[in-house]
C-alpha cells in the first residue's frame, strides 16, 4: 500500500502474481479515521464495479478482544463478483488477524485461494 493514509488522502493498493505481475490496482479515498474506532475509504480508483463503493472498518473492544466489523458497501448493483470480492476480504480479514496476532499473515499473493479467477 502507498499514499496519504490520513483522512482526505488517497492510498493504493493492489495484487500481483507470484511473478510479480500486477493484476489489480485500487485507489482509496480516506473519508474518515477515527483511530482505534473507525475506518472509512472511498474506492475512487478500481474495477469498475468498486467505483464509488464505500469500505468500512468499526472497531470495538469486547473484554479482551478488538472486534472488527467490517463492510463493503454502496455497490451499484448486485453481480457475481460481489460474491467473490465478499470472501475475499474475508480472506485478507483473516489473514490480517494472524498477522497480528502471531506476526505471520497471507497477503497476496500468497493468499488462500477461492477460485480461479486470480
Amino acid at each position: 500500500m502507498t499514499g496519504d493514509a490520513k483522512e482526505n488522502g488517497d492510498i493504493k493498493f493492489g495484487f500481483k502474481t507470484p511473478a510479480g505481475e500486477v493484476m489489480g490496482e485500487m485507489i482509496m479515498k480516506v473519508k474518515s479515521l477515527i483511530p482505534g474506532k473507525k475506518v472509512e475509504w472511498k474506492c475512487v480508483g478500481g474495477p469498475e464495479e468498486w467505483l464509488g463503493t464505500d469500505i468500512t472498518y468499526d472497531l470495538t473492544q469486547q473484554d479482551e478482544y478488538t472486534i472488527v466489523l467490517f463492510g463493503h458497501r454502496n455497490w451499484k448493483e448486485e453481480v457475481e463478483f460481489m460474491g467473490h470480492c465478499s470472501m475475499k476480504w474475508a480472506t485478507f480479514l483473516l489473514s490480517l488477524r494472524s498477522y497480528v496476532e502471531t506476526g505471520k499473515g497471507k497477503p497476496s499473493p500468497n493468499d488462500l485461494k477461492i477460485d480461479n479467477w486470480n
